[in-house]
């Protein structure tokens, strides 16, 4: 389980902007990119990160 405190100092590092917990998946409503979450941490690399839509505004 992520904290809310740790969810709110991190951002995307692809667009810099807040992120937010979707399931097992740490999600960037900008630009759609979804972290996984291994072991508790969340694996916040570019490389690892799943391309979804981003949020319709």
């Amino acid at each position: 389980m992520i904290s809310q405190e740790l969810l709110d100092i991190l951002a995307c590092p692809v667009c810099k902007t807040p992120i937010r917990l979707d399931g097992d998946r740490i999600v960037c409503d900008k630009c759609g990119r979804r972290y996984p979450i291994r072991d508790g941490i969340p694996v916040m690399l570019i490389d690892e990160a799943e391309q979804g839509e981003p949020a319709k505004s």
